[in-house]
């Protein structure tokens, strides 16, 4: 069944109060993505979504999307060739008929030291998570200007936004990156009524954290307060949130998501026992 998040109101809006009939949602064929998708069909909105290799679960993504009674568009969407690839934000807004909402969430990451690291792979994630967040916003900033409706733009960075990671030089880059690419994009263009935002996961359930399907309420987490990994669904709640009228007003922020992750700085370095940490 469709995941339902009891905090997406329904119509949904842009920041001039014009109903919001269309999003793109980058990488939606699992995780964070496909509750993203979900969580806006609820709100009654036609989606498209990305996937790059997983057509499978692209289609399962789809499934649940439709079950909301919208339609969902879907294409194949390789972000290590830009700027060329970046032109399925106009094919999936050309089928659904305009665009409203661009939620940047496809992401890869890396799990070497940088001083081992070839410079194919900086440049990859590179790639994928800051050079495509770009284009696609380039590409959904365009249409929104053009269609004089104002819209929403949603990054998906990550903690790593705010906070460095060993194992993770270029993803880390790039997260930070896209953070203040979010931030002069809102001042840019606020004068259409369109806002961008970015929303910073912390440790979430998904395949990407090797957790396929799992429960996160029954890991523990000693290091983050709650205790526990997140929820797709909880991230994709504050994304939703962002989509509605009640965000109007909030543009250029960083939203993060981590049931507290960021705030364990000092309590991390006086607590850990072991150097583990120093291995990704």
């Amino acid at each position: 069944m469709a995941e339902r998040l009891d905090s997406t109101p329904a119509p949904q809006a842009t920041p001039d109060g014009h109903a919001v009939r269309a999003a793109v949602v980058t990488g939606a064929d699992s995780g964070i993505g496909r509750s993203i998708a979900v969580a806006l069909a609820g709100g009654g909105v036609d989606v498209g979504i990305t996937y790059h290799r997983d057509s499978e679960g692209a289609g399962n993504t789809a499934a649940e999307v439709e079950e909301n009674g919208v339609r969902c568009a879907i294409r194949q969407h390789d972000l290590t060739d830009i700027p060329t690839s970046a032109s399925v934000v106009d094919e999936l807004a050309d089928e659904l008929g305009g665009l409203d909402v661009l939620v940047n969430n496809a992401g890869t990451g890396s799990a070497e030291l940088a001083a081992n690291m070839d410079f194919d792979t900086w440049r990859d994630v590179l790639a994928v998570d800051l050079d495509g967040a770009f284009a696609c916003s380039q590409r959904a900033a365009q249409r929104m200007i053009n269609a004089g409706r104002g819209g929403r733009i949603i990054n998906i960075t990550s903690v790593h936004e705010h906070a460095p990671r060993v194992g993770a030089a270029p993803y880390c880059a790039a997260k930070a990156g896209l953070g203040m690419l979010t931030k002069v994009l809102a001042l840019e263009l606020a004068e259409h009524g369109i806002t961008v935002n970015s929303v910073a996961p912390g440790e979430i359930a998904t395949p990407m954290t090797v957790q396929h399907n799992e429960d996160p309420t029954v890991r523990e987490r000693p290091g983050i307060p709650l205790g526990r990994p997140g929820h797709a669904r909880e991230a994709a709640s504050v994304v939703a949130f962002l989509a509605t009228p009640a965000a109007g007003y909030v543009t250029g922020s960083s939203w993060s998501v981590d049931g507290g992750m960021l705030g364990m700085g000092p309590q991390a370095g006086s607590h850990m026992e072991t150097n583990d940490w120093r291995t990704p």
